[in-house]
């Protein structure tokens, strides 16, 4: 008997200490904010913290990856408009775990922000949450979420190098992501670095850019980043 109502204490105290714990991570670790360092220059940042999905150009038309039981995903498929000339597109997942605040990737002005619902529901990241967690490339793989799950599109017009750029932040909601938050305005001009949303629980920001010649990819699948401070595209002088 004394031995039963150990086991049953044992099991409340256990139950208590996971329910504080949950609270505790859902209400005031997931949306801690730590200051960033962020670096001097025109190399354009990550928006989010987490880990590397793709990164690499995308020849103007051509698709950008294939994912079981749909058909091949397109650079309009994830930033939702038919983008001409070729891209740069770098995914970040974030996972629960993850600093959830999103920051600016570059200068510039805001030229729309577009909400997307999702077509026809939300899909869960769990394959994406495995193949992170278990180093397996591509990431990617039957993520059915990149092209079917809501997600807001920021189009930010900025300079790079001396050129004008378009950069387009995606932020892709999660099968159980309680929302999208956006805290600029169209025609607003927004710093380089600077928080400029959020999306709560786990979900995915992709940064699609106009390519220049002058860009050079400094990431690769599979690597952590930190929003504001890690460079996910840097500048090169161009030969003649």
């Amino acid at each position: 008997m004394a031995l039963f109502g150990a086991i049953t204490l044992g099991a409340a105290l256990l139950s208590t200490v996971a329910a504080f714990a949950y609270l505790f991570w859902r209400y005031v670790w997931f949306f801690r904010n730590p200051k960033r360092l962020i670096p001097k220059g025109e190399d354009i940042l990550s928006p989010a913290d987490g880990k590397v999905v793709y990164a690499y150009k995308v020849p103007a038309g051509e698709p950008v990856m294939s994912i079981k039981g749909e058909r091949r995903i397109s650079i309009a498929d994830i930033a939702r408009e038919d983008l001409e000339e070729e891209k740069i597109l770098v995914g970040i997942f974030m996972s629960p775990f993850d600093v959830h605040y999103n920051r600016a990737p570059l200068s510039g002005r805001v030229e729309y922000i577009r909400h997307h619902p999702p077509d026809p529901k939300n899909y869960h990241m769990g394959s994406m949450h495995w193949n992170s967690l278990l180093g397996r490339l591509p990431i990617h793989e039957n993520s059915r979420h990149i092209l079917r799950n809501e997600r807001t599109v920021s189009k930010i017009r900025g300079r790079f190098m001396g050129h004008t750029v378009y950069c387009y932040v995606v932020q892709i909601a999660g099968g159980s992501v309680c929302g999208i938050d956006t805290f600029i305005k169209e025609k607003d001009f927004v710093e380089r670095g600077r928080i400029f949303g959020m999306i709560r629980v786990g979900s995915q920001v992709d940064v699609v850019v106009s390519w220049h010649e002058s860009m050079r990819i400094r990431v690769k699948p599979g690597e952590r980043v930190r929003a504001g401070e890690s460079v996910l595209i840097e500048g090169q002088d161009v030969i003649p």
